[in-house]
């Protein structure tokens, strides 16, 4: 039990306010209240219900500002921010972009009462005050602003993972879940499935276009089922915690039946996994949070190691089921199951029916009937014993704890205690009575027990005991005791002594045990936070190989399965990924006793029922999917060890290690697999993008030079000359165009492999508009070309020869998509160190979902019948070769009228007026 369980249920004993919930509430006082507007998805109206909540605080009179909304172009959005303050943004430089980002130090200067922060997920730009959005609420909530919000649930922290698994995409943005936690209101904005369809098919959350794609990919509607339920789900569990936070802060005593919560009692019977089932059983039909609780009490220490197994292993059974385990020390079980339920809001306590005598529930009570009369409005079910299977035993072998030698110092420090207590007594034999030695010399027995233990105590008792007798009791310095009055006081004594030693002993081994749980509990809780922090599979398996390694004093290797997927658990074989020492290596047939263990989940090697005598032993890691894994430790490698067996308490760390490590290992395995599933998603688009854009650019001019060819082979003595050369030209600029085709297809290659190395130096830019204009003029003989550079251009650092090809394939782009007879521009300005380089067309402009995408592999914007199609790839060619060389290009809509525009951002070339001078000289 936590430090914060105990001072709950001391608490509500006393009938006062839990110290650790006032303190919370304490802090939270002194910072801005946070309230999110959560959804599913997007498109449910969280910013149009934050807004409008705000226009209500407005007319109310609270001073109010918007520090970021994002209307996305929504009129009805837009709307609702007319007559709000809007804090303006702060423009950052962004790879040759000007983006704007939310003002935190206008707002802390500003000081309103509520602020309005949209997507709190958002990235900033490189920068920017903090990297994430969520960093600067945090500084505006610590300032003492409020602050309202919007959040999807996909952009949770630990339900990445679950959404990724649900909707076959990752969402790149997310945010602790402590930003959740910390929520003072969460509002729900919830919309049904259909009507959320409903929606984008009008065009009321995207594009239409876009939206048609969304609605067959993340919008479906079991997609949008599942994140409706995560996003009600989550909620309910911050409101659940809220209310245990208030009854706790107002010593309210529970339950509330707010929403159902049971709790099952374990101890060390057999029946406690058939418990843990039926408690599980009964949850999934209440609906309800449940978990387990064991209570520690004295007479824990005198359970057998079969015993302290059992309930090991029924609390791991209770977090595999998706329950909570709690072990709490107490003096009574029914007090203290009692106290927590009600410090919990437990509603439902499960607890097994005893199987003791009658006269054995007569003398020491009966945890069921006690539990039964002191739960006041908790339900509680006594169940048969008997029900279901036990938990099977353990069949890894371990030894008892090794014994340590001998100590002689404890005795020699108990002989030193009571020798000064001797002479203390002989000091204050003067002034005090006979019976008040026997306090001096009980000091020296207690002093021994807190430092030597129980033997040395009792040691002490006994010399104490002969050492008052022979120095005090008359006659002195015999053993001879003449009034009957001494020797009862010596024997009072002697029992006090030695009940005294007892007890600060049993007193002393308890505090050396909970050190040393506390510190093996510190070790788990550091390690599960290393766990939480790794992302890649390798750091993980060194970080548990390590721990592992450092905590049990072991070598340990760890195997996972070959294939690398983690999928058919328990199938195919394992090989070695990770190991401490790293230097360490496993023979054949332990690798051989290794793959046993993968395949038929159960243990082997030193110790198991199977190979007890190989020299390491390999254990399966489980998880509720199965066996993701096996670890293999050999005792007999580490410092410290004498190559014997694990102890039970090594035992039952060692399976805490391995659950932690399996439900890591897990979560990486599942990132992996939807990274990959992405992967093979754009491999295959990619492939089908290639294989079309080769079956129509390949086949169209060759089609088209076959039937020229043809035709002059078969009629050109009946042809006139025009007509010959009509079909010649066709020949030549379809040949032209399939080689345009090759040569993007050859640049795509080299681009990809990193063979494209610029060879970059000053360059006039008229001369590249120049040559790259001549190359297109066939393409461009329908329409008109205007130059417009500014004069005095500086040189710009370029590779000359890959500007012209960037150039050449956005003037062939804009040739694709402008209309004959219409204008296309060339227009050059230089911007501070910076030459900006223009592509302007009269077409119908780009959509706006596609002005990032159009710079992708093969993608190509939807063209009418009467446009040339394009291959795909001279966009992305274009990108590629301007960013080799320091560049940017950015595609975008013109403002003065209908039409693409494409701005290529080049580095000035270094000063050259020096060199020219001196040359001229």
């Amino acid at each position: 039990m936590t430090d914060e369980q105990g001072e709950r249920i001391q608490g509500d004993r006393a009938g006062r306010p839990s110290p650790d919930a006032l303190l919370r509430q304490a802090a939270k006082e002194a910072q801005g209240r946070l309230k999110i507007f959560l959804g599913a998805a997007p498109g449910v109206g969280k910013t149009f219900e934050m807004l409008q909540t705000a226009q209500a605080k407005r007319r109310d009179g609270v001073d109010i500002v918007v520090g970021v909304v994002e209307t996305h172009g929504r009129r009805e959005t837009e709307a609702l921010v007319a007559g709000l303050e809007v804090v303006p943004r702060r423009a950052i430089e962004h790879k040759g972009h000007v983006l704007t980002e939310m003002d935190v130090d206008a707002i802390l200067a500003r000081r309103p009462k509520i602020v309005l922060v949209d997507e709190l997920a958002h990235t900033n730009a490189d920068g920017g005050r903090h990297p994430k959005r969520y960093l600067d609420v945090e500084e505006l909530l610590a300032a003492g602003i409020d602050v309202y919000t919007t959040l999807n649930i996909q952009h949770v922290e630990s339900l990445n993972d679950v959404v990724a698994k649900i909707t076959r995409v990752r969402v790149r943005e997310t945010v602790p879940d402590s930003i959740l936690d910390r929520a003072d209101d969460i509002e729900v904005i919830d919309i049904a499935p259909d009507d959320l369809i409903q929606r984008l098919q009008q065009g009321k959350v995207y594009v239409p276009r876009t939206a048609e794609r969304a609605i067959r990919h993340y919008f479906s509607p079991g997609n949008l089922t599942a994140l409706r339920e995560l996003a009600l789900r989550r909620t309910a569990d911050r409101v659940d915690e809220q209310l245990l936070t208030h009854m706790q802060a107002h010593a309210i005593s529970g339950p509330w039946a707010a929403g159902e919560r049971l709790l099952v009692c374990i101890n060390e019977d057999a029946s406690g996994g058939a418990l843990v089932r039926y408690a599980r059983r009964q949850a999934e039909r209440l609906r309800a949070r449940w978990g387990a609780i064991h209570v520690e009490t004295s007479r824990a220490l005198r359970l057998s190691e079969a015993d302290r197994d059992r309930i090991a292993d029924t609390l791991r059974l209770v977090e595999r089921l998706g329950g909570e385990a709690v072990t709490v020390p107490g003096s009574d079980v029914a007090d203290t199951v009692v106290d927590y339920a009600l410090t919990n809001n437990v509603t439902h306590i499960v607890i097994a029916k005893s199987t003791r005598p009658r006269w054995s529930e007569l003398m020491h009570g009966s945890v069921a009937h006690s539990l039964i009369r002191r739960a006041g409005d908790i339900s509680v079910h006594v169940i048969a014993a008997s029900t279901g299977a036990a938990l099977p035993a353990r069949t890894v072998r371990t030894e008892a704890a090794r014994q340590r030698a001998f100590a002689w110092w404890p005795y020699v420090a108990s002989t030193g205690y009571v020798a000064a207590a001797l002479g203390a007594g002989h000091v204050l034999h003067r002034v005090l009575a006979l019976n008040n030695m026997a306090l001096v010399f009980l000091t020296a027995v207690l002093a021994s027990a807190v430092t030597g233990g129980l033997a040395p105590s009792l040691y002490a008792s006994v010399i104490s005991v002969l050492a008052f007798n022979y120095f005090f009791l008359p006659p002195l310095y015999t053993f001879t005791i003449s009034d009957p009055e001494n020797i009862v006081a010596l024997l009072v004594f002697a029992v006090v002594s030695v009940i005294a030693s007892n007890l600060t002993a049993r007193v002393r081994a308890q505090a050396v045990t909970a050190r040393l749980r506390a510190k093996t509990t510190e070790d788990l809780y550091q390690f599960s936070r290393k766990l939480a922090g790794v992302v890649t599979m390798d750091d993980l398996l060194w970080a548990t190989a390590y721990q592992i390694a450092a905590m049990l004093k072991v070598h340990v290797v760890l195997l996972l399965p070959e294939n690398g997927s983690g999928e058919g658990h328990g199938k195919g074989s394992v090989a070695v990924r990770a190991g401490y020492p790293p230097e360490d290596v496993i023979e054949d047939a332990d690798l051989a006793a290794a793959v046993w263990a993968w395949e038929n989940n159960r243990p082997t090697g030193k110790g198991a029922d199977t190979l007890p005598g190989a020299k390491w032993l390999f254990l399966p890691m489980r998880t509720g999917r199965g066996v993701v894994g096996v670890v293999g430790i050999d005792t007999g490698g580490g410092k410290g060890r004498t190559g014997g067996y694990l102890t039970p308490d090594e035992r039952r760390l060692l399976d805490a290690l391995i659950d932690q490590a399996a439900l890591a290992i897990e979560r990486v395995t599942l990132a992996e697999d939807v990274d990959r599933s992405k992967l093979a998603a754009e491999t295959e688009r990619l492939r089908s993008a290639l294989l079309t854009s080769i079956s129509h650019d390949l086949r169209t001019p060759l089609a088209s030079i076959l039937g020229s060819a043809t035709s002059l082979v078969g009629y050109g003595p009946m042809m006139d000359e025009e007509d010959r050369r009509d079909l010649a030209a066709t020949i030549q600029e379809e040949a032209e165009r399939l080689n345009r085709f090759i040569a993007n297809l050859l640049d795509m290659t080299r681009l990809e492999s990193g063979a494209i190395r610029p060879r970059t130096g000053a360059v006039d830019l008229s001369e590249v508009v120049g040559s790259a204009l001549e190359r297109v003029s066939r393409i461009l003989a329908g329409h008109r070309v205007e130059v417009d550079l500014a004069a005095g251009l500086p040189m710009v650092d370029i590779d000359a020869v890959l500007i012209e090809q960037a150039l050449f394939n956005l003037l062939d782009n804009a040739g694709k998509y402008a209309p004959a007879g219409s204008t296309i521009t060339v227009r050059g300005r230089q911007d501070g160190a910076l030459v900006r380089i223009e592509v302007l067309d009269e077409g119908g402009g780009i959509p706006p979902e596609d002005v990032e995408r159009i710079f992708d592999k093969f993608y190509r914007v939807h063209a009418q019948d009467r446009q040339r199609a394009g291959t795909g790839l001279g966009l992305a060619i274009c990108r590629g070769f301007v960013e080799a060389m320091g560049g940017t290009v950015t595609a975008g809509n013109r403002r003065d009228r209908s039409g693409a525009v494409f701005t290529l951002t080049l580095p000035k070339a270094a000063d050259l007026s020096g060199y020219e001078e001196e040359a001229a000289a």
